[in-house]
């Protein structure tokens, strides 16, 4: 019998052969939704892998406590999470591992927590060959369920912030060399770092989204976050939303001295963990959101038709035949 290998399967497709194993549309976002009487608990688990995720000649301990956390927690923001209430930890470490990492890595962790909210609840410890790092995050759902399966055609699609900018600082830590015909600014330089090493989030997105909401009995929006690249975001949402995405590719907004060119597009589409939200609304509510939000930008719309991304203004046409992160 033909033996089928995860790197052969990927990462999607392994996550549709174990939704089968769940209830349905269980997989359909990141986080699982457990009802408590009048409350909907939000559950998320992300692992982070030594030599996969991060090693230690690219990013502090201190740095990746803090990673770990915000993977977490946006997902449950882009779930609609309320509240945040907390954290389990599941950690895998060698023997021989210092002390003092695991202090700076508990200590980033607790950096993290007193910034987006929740207090470390207990986890579990045990040996291994390398470093993991496993937590699950509790929040509370908020007045409004945000769901990769809840766009509609006509509606407009928006993104908060600028995207690229993690893939641009893993690739600075690396000390690889991108593009030796292109001068990085200071202010390019420090973005990327700082998105890369201790990424920022939308905490008070739900409040925003719903302070321009302008019908209230609109109780569901299309939504997920950019922690596998923005390309791979939208193809989420109109793959599970069942609709086409179209995007203007002269509306994206960028950091304002990003180098233009082929390459700088990919890493701009698919260089993921940005951790920024991407989501549909009606055009009104659209409309209301973007006076009062100048960091969210209208990037396209959703249109009836099959599953798929397509752009508009864009003279890549090779761009997106590249392929989104994946974990085998």
């Amino acid at each position: 019998m033909h033996k089928e290998l995860l790197e052969d399967i990927g990462e999607k497709e392994l996550i549709k052969r174990l939704a089968e194993f769940m209830p349905k549309n269980q997989v359909s976002d990141d986080c699982a939704f457990v009802k408590k009487k009048n409350k909907t608990l939000l559950i998320n688990t992300d692992s982070l892998v030594e030599n996969i995720h991060f090693n230690d000649d690219t990013i502090s301990a201190l740095d990746i406590g803090w990673k770990v956390v915000a993977s977490n927690v946006s997902d449950l923001i882009s779930s609609g999470c309320s509240k945040i209430i907390g954290v389990n930890i599941g950690l895998v470490v060698p023997s021989k591992t210092d002390w003092i990492w695991i202090k700076d890595l508990y200590t980033g962790i607790n950096l993290a927590l007193n910034h987006f909210g929740g207090l470390i609840l207990g986890g579990d410890c045990s040996m291994g060959q390398e470093k993991v790092i496993s937590m699950t995050a509790i929040g509370l759902q908020g007045k409004i369920k945000l769901r990769r399966n809840s766009c509609k055609p006509k509606e407009i699609i928006l993104t908060t912030g600028i995207h690229g900018l993690s893939k641009l600082g893993l690739m600075i830590k690396s000390k690889k060399i991108f593009d030796t015909d292109i001068s990085l600014t200071k202010s390019l330089i420090n973005s990327s770092l700082q998105q890369f090493s201790r990424p920022k989030l939308k905490p008070n997105f739900l409040k925003k989204v719903l302070k321009a909401r302008p019908n209230k009995s609109i109780k569901m929006i299309g939504c997920t976050d950019s922690s596998d690249g923005l390309f791979q975001a939208l193809l989420d949402l109109a793959t599970e939303s069942n609709c086409k995405a179209i995007i203007d590719y002269t509306k994206i907004p960028k950091h304002k001295n990003w180098p233009k060119g082929h390459k700088w597009d990919e890493y701009y589409f698919f260089g993921g963990e940005d951790y920024e939200l991407v989501f549909s609304l009606p055009r009104k509510w659209a409309n209301n959101l973007l006076f009062e939000d100048k960091t969210v930008t209208e990037i396209g719309y959703f249109l009836e038709g099959d599953a798929s991304v397509s752009f508009e203004n864009c003279d890549n046409k090779n761009l997106f035949k590249n392929k989104s992160f994946s974990h085998f």
